[in-house]
């Protein structure tokens, strides 16, 4: 084995156990030192496996056995091939710009040494993950991503909304982890092994097995362990109606909410079914499942963007609407497409969300986009490197997210899966939706007129009231420093490239081949190939295409309404009335939850505790047994008079009913 397949893991952990246990004695420049370092080892052996990868040598093997029950062995193993060494290279590289990032952004906080090692140890669960080579591992580093992200959106714990964040993501995933390890125990019931070789290997033995979930009814067991699987996925890829989670993440410090949402954790349920691809190709219907459920999540997600004024919120809006295209694109077993699309999107999401918090710095913590405008003199490079990833979020040539989104829509434009027809026209409806509240808040926090006044300096959800009167500004905002607009730059770097660099390897090469399953009756990238004529064609042919203009439509539409003419929006909210109360509510997802499930479970709870707990345990065996040791008692001591003639009747009567049960026998 390379010893490097242990360097990229462990050279985080050994960041994480440093700067968490020791973050007093080496201080706040030896905690963020010491992580970063362990992270720049990490980036740097994750670059040269994969391209040791691309030469050719790939790895699947125990690293040691945890357990041995029987005939079956537990291990912890890596499976180093093409899709594992793609992931470890971009987890690492976006991980390594949020640790230096967070240099400038968490300068002054009293919890600088524990972020570091939450955000070194958060890598480290992800990089397990997608490392794995067997089940048991993966979701040991599933659940352990979800507990590092609780620890982190919940950083901040003195804030009540902080609090109750991090419990409703750990919550709401739990509901997904609950469905994912049935999943697994099915694959263990009828497979008898955890690793993925084996199971991929004897997973067409189950093709005519149903099982009777509800009497009468026959599932085929492919379809019931893939489903159950895109449960997990649904939750920690936050797709509909398993969503609600991470909006409110937002409420942890803006780089965990560029790690979280750019390269870690809600990539996991993409990559995860992606790796499970040879499963998933054996049941149409779960494909057809994931593709409905990725549709619905891109567009009615993407729509909470328009409406929104958090500029984090926007943005992770935007990240639920992009974790639908690439959820569409595995239904229509585009399986490649995705994680292009994952790889291209962890570089400009992440960008986008540490932009946001230049800009937050610049203005001391304040969020509300209307509290904003005419930035753009003032902090030029945060300006600039945030167009690219907007540019690059719209799908606009020829930046990574027009190879990436484009390539994907075509292919399920292409698919034959049940319900791509549908889920085709929420895509490219989408990609309108996507340019206008990406251009929404790009013209409302660095163009038009300068709207930042006097605001609150209490923390990031402090906002003043944007309809309040004038105030004096705080001073004029200024540029970040280089330890935040450094990795802006470089993340800017891949937005551009990786696009144009690795759409022809990646979809229409050999580069996942034997990592990635696809049926000839559902090989739409082999379709799309076809037509594939270089990155040049591939260019033109997407300026004529109708992804492209509906990208410029959604720019000019959100010029129109935000620089031209910034009274009309509040025109078109006044005249939409249920509908924009509706996309204001999110929905009402969170009050369905919050009336049906919270308090239907805090309701469930009073009943068991006042049936269980009050009235049978209190009520019978802890103050029953007292209440009748205490009538005994009150009975038996009136027996006792303390009268001599009383003790000689009782005797008497004694030995009267003994002798009479004595004859009574004989």
């Amino acid at each position: 084995m390379n010893p490097l397949y242990l360097v990229v893991p462990l050279a985080p952990l050994a960041g994480a156990i440093v700067a968490g246990l020791f973050g007093r004695v080496i201080g706040r420049r030896g905690a963020h030192s010491v992580t970063i370092l362990g992270m720049l080892i990490s980036t740097l052996a994750a670059w040269l496996v994969f391209q040791d990868v691309r030469a050719g040598h790939v790895f699947n093997g125990p690293v040691y056995t945890w357990l041995a029950i029987g005939g079956a062995h537990l291990d912890v193993g890596f499976l180093i091939d093409p899709l594992s060494s793609l992931m470890m290279l971009v987890v690492t590289f976006v991980s390594l710009m949020v640790h230096i990032y967070t240099i400038g952004y968490m300068h002054d906080d009293p919890g600088y040494a524990r972020f570091f090692s939450y955000i070194s140890l958060f890598t480290f669960s992800m990089l397990m993950l997608v490392m794995a080579n067997n089940f048991l591992q993966l979701f040991f580093g599933w659940e352990a991503v979800g507990l590092v992200s609780y620890l982190l959106i919940g950083f901040w714990y003195t804030r009540p909304s902080a609090v109750f964040a991090s419990l409703k993501a750990f919550l709401v995933n739990r509901v997904g982890d609950f469905g994912f390890l049935l999943g697994i125990a099915l694959i263990f019931i009828y497979l008898g092994s955890l690793d993925y070789d084996l199971v991929f290997g004897a997973a067409g033995k189950l093709a005519g097995t149903t099982i009777e979930i509800f009497p009468g009814a026959a599932w085929s067991v492919m379809t019931v362990i893939c489903l159950l699987l895109f449960v997990g996925a649904m939750g920690k890829s936050a797709q509909f109606p398993l969503h609600v989670w991470l909006p409110d993440s937002m409420e942890g410090p803006t780089p965990i909410s560029a790690l979280i949402h750019a390269a870690t954790m809600v990539t996991a349920g993409i990559f995860m079914v992606a790796r499970m691809s040879p499963l998933y190709e054996l049941s149409t219907t779960a494909l057809t499942v994931v593709l409905i459920i990725g549709a619905i999540t891109a567009l009615f997600m993407g729509l909470l963007g328009v409406v929104n004024n958090d500029i984090k919120r926007v943005i992770a809006y935007s990240t639920l609407s992009q974790l639908g295209y690439m959820t569409v694109g595995l239904g229509a077993s585009a399986y490649a497409a995705s994680i292009f699309h994952l790889m291209t999107h962890a570089f400009f999401k992440a960008l986008l969300f540490l932009a946001a918090g230049s800009v937050i710095i610049a203005l001391h913590h304040e969020q509300d986009m209307r509290r904003m405008g005419g930035l753009r003199r003032y902090m030029p490079i945060t300006y600039w490197t945030a167009l690219v990833g907007s540019v690059a979020l719209c799908g606009i040539p020829p930046f990574a997210g027009f190879f990436s989104k484009d390539s994907l829509i075509e292919a399920v434009h292409l698919s034959t899966t049940p319900g791509a027809g549908i889920a085709y026209a929420a895509v490219l409806l989408g990609v309108f939706v996507t340019a206008l509240y990406t251009f929404r808040m790009m013209f409302l926090t660095f163009h038009g007129e300068e709207r930042f006044r006097q605001v609150d300096h209490a923390g990031d959800h402090q906002h003043a009231d944007p309809d309040a009167g004038h105030h004096a500004p705080v001073g004029t905002p200024h540029e970040s420093p280089l330890v935040v607009t450094v990795p802006l730059i470089l993340l800017a770097i891949p937005s551009v490239y990786s696009g144009w660099s690795y759409i022809e390897p990646l979809l229409f090469g050999d580069y996942f081949k034997g990592a990635i399953a696809v049926s000839p009756t559902h090989n739409v990238l082999g379709k799309l190939a076809e037509e594939f004529h270089g990155v040049p064609a591939f260019v033109l042919h997407g300026l004529g295409a109708p992804t492209f203009w509906l990208a410029a439509a959604g720019i000019v539409v959100a010029w129109y309404l935000y620089l031209k003419r910034p009274d009309l929006p509040v025109i078109i909210a006044r005249r939409a009335g249920g509908l924009y109360t509706l996309l204001a509510n999110k929905y009402y997802f969170d009050e369905l939850y919050q009336a049906v499930f919270a308090n239907g479970a805090k309701r469930l709870g009073t009943l068991l505790w006042q049936l269980g707990d009050v009235a049978i345990i209190d009520g019978i065996f802890v103050n029953g047994s007292a209440h009748l040791v205490g009538g005994v008692s009150q009975v038996i001591r009136r027996v006792q008079s303390g009268r001599v003639y009383h003790y000689a009747f009782m005797m008497i009567l004694g030995v009267f009913v003994l002798l009479t049960w004595w004859i009574a026998r004989a």
